[in-house]
């Protein structure tokens, strides 16, 4: 019984995910995600509620994906900056290719025409970014200039920045390619010794290396 429960609590999640990041929330209605999940209107109801609170839940979805991925990140055995590059590319497959985290992020956008509170984001993204920026700082890797509480937030509003660019131009098809011109223009005033073509080429293969059967890509092999 708890596993058909489950069971019914994804698929009413995943296909309220696909329609409310295809339509947006206001063009979604509790029919149409009866219809694209299989079950009624009233197991959705009995699981969520009502509309507001299944926004609610793809949201923390979306915020629910970030822990896993960056502690793996943080405790891998590399650079602090390397870290944080490859952290940052995950996050962008996550958001191109995550259909929950891309309904999550629209959701979110939408949040004046939900009548539930969202989780707040971008804070525990700036503290994380602040983290590995320091570990760099103690490594000797990072710039002299560079100054980890003061450059996370900024960090961290130019990679969302990013999202919402390659978003809207091409619903995030090059985000690899637009990230990675990202970083070849800030590396050099984080970087101790600026290499930014070789911790990118380094990071590169390391995802290529990880997502190798998996049919990933990391950025277009652009010289």
């Amino acid at each position: 019984m708890q596993d058909r429960a489950e069971e019914t609590r994804k698929a009413v999640l995943l296909a309220a995910a696909h329609l409310f990041f295809e339509r947006g929330y206001v063009a979604t209605s509790i029919n149409d995600i009866s219809e694209r999940s299989g079950r009624t209107s009233g197991a959705i109801y009995f699981h969520y509620t009502n509309k507001e609170r299944l926004a609610l839940a793809v949201v923390k979805a979306h915020f629910a994906t970030w822990p896993a991925m960056i502690a793996r990140h943080e405790a891998a055995a590399e650079p602090a900056l390397e870290k944080l590059v490859g952290l940052s590319f995950a996050v962008a497959r996550a958001f191109r290719d995550d259909v929950l985290v891309r309904a999550g992020a629209r959701l979110w956008a939408e949040r004046k025409s939900i009548d539930v509170e969202m989780p707040p984001p971008f804070v525990d993204w700036i503290a994380t970014v602040e983290r590995l920026l320091t570990q760099a700082r103690a490594d000797g890797d990072l710039a002299p200039g560079a100054d980890p509480s003061r450059d996370a937030p900024t960090l961290v509003a130019a990679f969302f920045g990013l999202h919402t660019l390659s978003d809207a131009l091409d619903d995030r098809l090059l985000i690899e390619d637009r990230l990675t011109d990202l970083w070849l223009l800030l590396l050099p005033g984080l970087q101790a010794e600026p290499a930014p073509r070789e911790l990118l080429a380094t990071v590169g293969a390391r995802v290529a290396a990880d997502v190798s059967g998996q049919g990933l890509s990391f950025g277009s092999g652009r010289p």
